[in-house]
This record gives C-alpha cells, sequence and structure tokens, in this order.
C-alpha cells in the first residue's frame, strides 16, 4: 500500500509529483491511500514513492481537466484522477470523448462544480474600500478588501482573474479557505481568514457600485426566479445592490412603460471604414515610407506619446505580431521593450530564435490606457480599433515579406483574421490566406503579459515551457518550409 500526503485544499503541485511516481511504479490505484494534511494512515507503514520520477505525458485536455478537479472539495477527487490518467497511460488518450463513461461522467460533474464556482466568484465577490493604517504607501492609504465564501478550494485559481481586472488597486480578498493579497506588483496568497466586521461601514465604493447596478438595471428583462437561480441567496449578505433589487423589482412595470412611451434613438457608434479607406489611398511604396505615414497620424485613442514601429529587417524569415505598445513602449518608441517583451526576448533566445533576424510589431500602434494617478493603466483596443489599424499593419508585412506570422494573444489573431480567436483552444498553426486580409502562414499563440499575470509556481513555468515550445515549434516550420 502506498500512501500520499497532500496539503489541505487544492494541492495541484504535489498531486503532480505523486502522480509521478504512481504511474513510474505502475501502481494500481486499489494501491494508493490518499491522505490530506496530516492524517493518520490506517494501514501502518507505507511505501515510498520515487520523489524524481520524470513527467507524465498527458493530452491537454487531460490537464486541464486535472487543474480544475483538484479544486473541488470531494475526498475522493485525486484518488478518480489516478484512475483517469491510468487508463490514458494504458492507451486510452481519448477517454475524454466518452462521456458515458461512469469515470468521466462523475469526473465532468466534478469539473462543472469547480467552473461554476469560479463563475459565481468573478460575479459576486464585491470590494470593500478600507483605511489601511499599516500600509507602505503612509497610514491611511487606500486598501480594498472582499470576503467570499466558495463552495470550493479555487481561491488560487481565481487569481489571474482579479490581478489583470484590478491591477491598480491594493487589494486582500478572504475566504474560509484562503486568502490573495495584491499589491500592485507582487501577489501573495495567505492562509484562511475570518469575515472581517464592519466590513461594508461607510463604504464609498460599494456606494459607487450600487448606484452602476442601478443605472444599468433592465426592468424589460425582470425575471426573479432566474435572479434567484443565478443569485443565490448565500450571497446576497456580502452584495452591496442587494438591498436595492427589491425596490427596483417593485418599479420595473412602471419603468417598462416609460421606456415604451419614450422616443426611440439609435446608438451612436464609431464606424472606421473612412479611416481605413483614406489610409489605402495614400499608397506609400516603401517600408520607410509606411512608417512615416503612421509616425505622422494621430493616435485612434488620445494620450499615447507617439506611434510605435515595427522592428527588425525586411525579409526577415519570421514576423512577430502583438496587440499594441505598453507604457514603457510608448516612451521608448521601440516594441516589446517592457517587462512583456524581456520574457519574449527570453523566450526567443531559449527557443532557437535570434530576436534582431525577427520582425516585431503590434496589431495597434498607439498606446491605449486610462490614467491611475501617475501610473498609465494598459486598456485593451476594441475591434473597431484594431480594424482602424489593420490597413497598416498588413501594408507592413507586404513590405516585410515573412515566411511565418506569430500572433501575440487574441487581438492580434483578430487583426490577421478578421474574427474572434480562441487563443487557448487554437494555438498552433493557422494559415491568415482564407479571409483576404493577407496570405501568410500563421501560429498563434498567447502573449508574454498573459503568463507575467499567472501567480508564480508549477503552473506558470508550465505555461512559460509551452510558450516557448511555440517558438520552437514555429522556428521549426520556417526551417521545414526554407
Amino acid at each position: 500500500m502506498y500512501r500520499v500526503d497532500l496539503k489541505d485544499g487544492a494541492d495541484l503541485a504535489g498531486f503532480r509529483r505523486a502522480l509521478r511516481g504512481l504511474v513510474a511504479l505502475d501502481v494500481e490505484p486499489d494501491e494508493v491511500n490518499w491522505s490530506g494534511g496530516n492524517a493518520p494512515s490506517l494501514f501502518g507503514d507505507a511505501a515510498l514513492l520515487p520523489v524524481d520520477a520524470p513527467p507524465v505525458p498527458l493530452p491537454r485536455p487531460v490537464g486541464a481537466l486535472i487543474e480544475s478537479v483538484v479544486c473541488h472539495r470531494d475526498p475522493e477527487r485525486y484518488a478518480l484522477l489516478h484512475r483517469l490518467v491510468r487508463r490514458v497511460v494504458r492507451g486510452e488518450r481519448g477517454i475524454l470523448d466518452h462521456h458515458a463513461d461512469p469515470l468521466v461522467h462523475r469526473l465532468a460533474l466534478l469539473d462543472k462544480a469547480v467552473r461554476r464556482d469560479l463563475h459565481k466568484m468573478h460575479a459576486f465577490l464585491r470590494f470593500h474600500e478600507v483605511r489601511d493604517p499599516a500600509s507602505s504607501e503612509g497610514p491611511g492609504a487606500e486598501r480594498y478588501v472582499a470576503w467570499f465564501e466558495p463552495d470550493h478550494f479555487i481561491v488560487e485559481a481565481t487569481a489571474p482573474f482579479f490581478v489583470e481586472r484590478f491591477e491598480s488597486l491594493v487589494w486582500s480578498i478572504l475566504t474560509p479557505v484562503g486568502s490573495l493579497h495584491w499589491d500592485r506588483r507582487s501577489l501573495t496568497v495567505g492562509p484562511a481568514a475570518l469575515r472581517p466586521e464592519g466590513l461594508d461601514r461607510d463604504d464609498r465604493f460599494a456606494e459607487g457600485w450600487q448606484r452602476y447596478y442601478e443605472s444599468t438595471f433592465n426592468p424589460a428583462r425582470v425575471n426573479p426566479t432566474a435572479m434567484r437561480a443565478e443569485m443565490p441567496r448565500k450571497y446576497w449578505a456580502n452584495l452591496p445592490e442587494a438591498a436595492a433589487i427589491p425596490a427596483m423589482i417593485r418599479s420595473a412595470p412602471a419603468r417598462v412603460q416609460a421606456m415604451i412611451e419614450a422616443e426611440a434613438a439609435a446608438p451612436r457608434r464609431r464606424n472606421p471604414d473612412k479611416a481605413v479607406a483614406a489610409m489605402a489611398r495614400q499608397e506609400p511604396a516603401t517600408l520607410a515610407e509606411l512608417n512615416r505615414i503612421i509616425r505622422g497620424a494621430d493616435p485612434l485613442v488620445p494620450g499615447a506619446t507617439q506611434a510605435v514601429l515595427g522592428e527588425g529587417p525586411e525579409g526577415a524569415a519570421i514576423a512577430i505580431v502583438g496587440e499594441q505598445p505598453g507604457d514603457q513602449e510608448d516612451v521608448e518608441g521601440r516594441p516589446f521593450v517592457g517587462p512583456a517583451g524581456q520574457l519574449l526576448s527570453r523566450a526567443l533566445e531559449e527557443a532557437g530564435i535570434e530576436r534582431s533576424a525577427a520582425y516585431l510589431t503590434n496589431a495597434v500602434k498607439h498606446f491605449k490606457f486610462v490614467a491611475r494617478g501617475k501610473r498609465r493603466l494598459h486598456q485593451s483596443p476594441t475591434a473597431g480599433e484594431v480594424k482602424h489599424y489593420r490597413w497598416w499593419l498588413m501594408k507592413e508585412l507586404s513590405f516585410v515579406r515573412p515566411r511565418l506570422v506569430v500572433t501575440l494573444g487574441a487581438t492580434a489573431a483578430l487583426a490577421l483574421t478578421g474574427r474572434s480567436v480562441s487563443v487557448l483552444r487554437e494555438r498552433g498553426p493557422m494559415g491568415f490566406g482564407q479571409t483576404g486580409l493577407g496570405d501568410w502562414d500563421g501560429f498563434v499563440t498567447v502573449h508574454p503579459s498573459y503568463l507575467l499575470r499567472l501567480p508564480a509556481g508549477e503552473a506558470a513555468e508550465q505555461a512559460y515551457r509551452d510558450f516557448v515550445a511555440d517558438l520552437r515549434r514555429a522556428r521549426e516550420m520556417v526551417e521545414g518550409a526554407g
């Protein structure tokens, strides 16, 4: 009998280490006692697993399922996942397609419960403004605290979501199963916590959220039954808008009647077609002439210091297209010189691609941001803004003539394909010649800024290794074509 001791909660790293040892020794699932924390074993002394066993190659959907299911509270989750992996290793690599299989069905239910819990935490967590007397920014500095009670061990899994959306704030998320703390620079994972008293007392942040909710409430689509199903009562105590919902429901019929009687007005939307047509009439004859036009153009979103042009030799075998310049790129006027660019340079070197031999550019040529004090925080460009810059990008690539275009992230893929692309599902080779926008062989992968947002740990390290593997594969495609 083998005993595996794992930390309480979602111990993904511990499970992976144990799984490697179990697979290396070809251990049957019935021979393993999965213990949480330091629980005493019922089987006496247990056999030891090797600590240096090699990784287990698994299909990507299986790996994703493992990352999700380890967050569930079911005490049998590790044993179930071990059974799944053993069957995959023995040849059933497409096992997840067999939805009627009892093991697959049960794991799918666990996965669904975890994903639903993640959605609830994303949707129903609310920050409250507090004053931090011990802040490094000075006594009484702003800090935002949220309390949430998840059903499963999902706290660490939600970290990238909240870091990305509240990067400019100093915040803490407290739950009964763990905590997260963000100081605008780094993320710290902490222990379980208790709900602070008086969290919503004199809270202007929560009041602002309530006013926003009231202004976006649509009385014509009121469905109390659906609202109770999607917003269970357990979350109401932590939602500032919950106190306003009864009054809004009561007033809904009168508001709907007022909307019907009001004169309809069509929304005004920015149409980039005229700007694109004007660009096409410029017809630059060289890349240098195109760059002069781009450099002299006003940014679509005011505030950028300068246009950031592409960098690299014409005739480069590989062109790498990112989303848009960042703060540091906007200041220096060069692409990929900030933290994401430094990570890209490191990955290119490990993949065997010389940065100076590649052509680096962005789908959008100006930095779009929102000001937060002295900080300029990145804002993703809209589809209309991507379309505004697309003609420049296509003309740029026609001068460079790369054999392969590597797109980093969804915005760059949108610019090259003309459609929304799910990077994590579609990453890999992709033809960019089927839309009429260009005629290049392509390769889709993640943006290095995505890697920087991941919490430090084995998952982040694996994501970086996957990124390097993508770049290496792109290089091999070019070498094979050459």
